[in-house]
């Protein structure tokens, strides 16, 4: 299997010739963030099977992204997402999704996917009524894979999304603050420990960054990839992570 990320939460999952796009945001903004660490993402990025879509939040479900992937790529989404795909990108776009709620599965190419439970607020927000379930997702192949998108700890993620051989988890954000329904660096190498994983791939942090905003907190954007490293370390040194800078990728066999 090939990982590569794209910064944020964007990842391309290759294995046995099908490639899965994650929450893919291809351009250098997100409304009043910028991309602060590396280019957009290549062309080849839009390359695709299937998008699998975490939750509705602008930097996951980034609408003006979806034009820049490959026109036949389902889009596998949250329960209730089509219709603010539809009335964005229009219908044709509508048409290539594929709805989901925890415990659905659906079949891409030769992976089975499975949709796991996020612990974090699904609804769009702030200007918009549209809301489904956030989610994550369990990507069956040889490595198995968890994608968190956005979530907290909850108490049932071990039997959820585990055990994976591969763990893509966020572990900062994209400002000075974290709100709830996210990982620090501490609590991402616990999720880890939860669903078993023995390779982990830091994402959701060091890309994106409020304009104006580059003097405040620092600490919060590049550091949490070293900090989630050094507390994997410390709560399971038998953990490989891999930290990867934009657009770098890594090889994850199955053992």
């Amino acid at each position: 299997m090939r990982i590569t990320w794209w910064g944020h939460a964007t990842t391309t999952i290759e294995e046995n010739g099908t490639r899965l796009l994650t929450d893919p945001v291809l351009t250098s903004r997100i409304a009043h963030l910028r991309r602060r660490r590396g280019p957009s993402p290549l062309p080849e990025a839009g390359a695709c099977d299937a998008v699998l879509i975490s939750h509705m939040h602008a930097d996951h479900l980034h609408l003006t992204s979806l034009p820049l992937v490959a026109p036949d790529a389902a889009l596998v989404v949250p329960r209730g997402a089509a219709k603010l795909i539809a009335a964005d990108c229009g219908s044709a776009f509508a048409d290539r999704c594929i709805e989901v709620a925890p415990g659905n599965q659906v079949r891409i190419g030769n992976l089975d996917i499975t949709a796991v439970t996020a612990a974090h607020d699904g609804r769009r927000l702030p200007w918009s009524a549209h809301a489904g379930p956030a989610l994550g997702y369990r990507i069956e192949g040889t490595p198995s894979v968890w994608f968190a998108g956005d979530t907290d700890l909850y108490d049932d993620l071990a039997a959820e999304a585990g055990p994976v051989d591969l763990a893509l988890v966020p572990v900062g954000g994209w400002g000075p603050s974290l709100g709830p329904g996210h990982l620090d660096p501490v609590r991402a190498a616990e999720a880890v420990r939860r669903v078993g994983a023995r390779v982990a791939v830091p994402v959701h942090y060091g890309t994106f960054w409020p304009i104006g905003f580059d003097w405040m907190k620092p600490d919060l954007f590049l550091p949490p990839g070293s900090r989630f490293k050094a507390a994997m370390t410390e709560l399971d040194p038998a953990v490989r992570v891999e930290l990867l800078a934009p657009g770098e990728s890594t090889e994850v066999v199955h053992r």
